[in-house]
């Protein structure tokens, strides 16, 4: 499948970079994490604040790259807020990849998926956080 120029910047991702959601720090934030694309240099960092509820109040992302890795940071921050872990826990990639609403080269998807993968390992942290935190209390007796 040859994709465009054109079809690979459509209008849905130049709104999203142009005009990103929730671009900069989040106030409060509760959980952050950064990664960055070795491949192209793209750099993101995501930062939620959860209620109490385990719900998303608010997400929020920085960092600097291509359009698409920076449109798909902002579209990723919409969809999430709201979900709970739980709900975060069965979303995707193929989720994501039809968020962003352009089909995307392979070399492309690692641009368009780096949000989604600090998303991704932000969870498996939270999850596993108590017994990290166990562990490291047992390793300074």
């Amino acid at each position: 499948m040859l994709v465009s120029l054109d079809d690979l910047y459509n209008d849905h991702i130049l709104d999203h970079f142009e005009s990103p959601y929730h671009k900069g720090h989040c106030p409060g934030a509760t959980c952050q994490h950064s990664d960055r694309n070795p491949i192209c240099g793209d750099q993101l960092s995501l930062e939620v604040r959860l209620g109490d509820d385990q719900r998303i109040e608010e997400a929020w992302f920085d960092g600097k790259g291509c359009a698409i890795s920076q449109a798909a940071a902002s579209i990723l921050c919409e969809a999430i807020e709201g979900k709970t872990l739980e709900q975060l826990k069965e979303f995707g990639a193929r989720d994501m990849l039809d968020l962003i609403k352009v089909p995307l080269t392979a070399s492309r998807q690692k641009c368009g998926l780096l949000g989604f993968k600090i998303l991704k390992t932000m969870l498996y942290a939270s999850e596993h956080q108590p017994a990290a935190e166990e562990m490291a209390s047992s390793n300074a007796r």
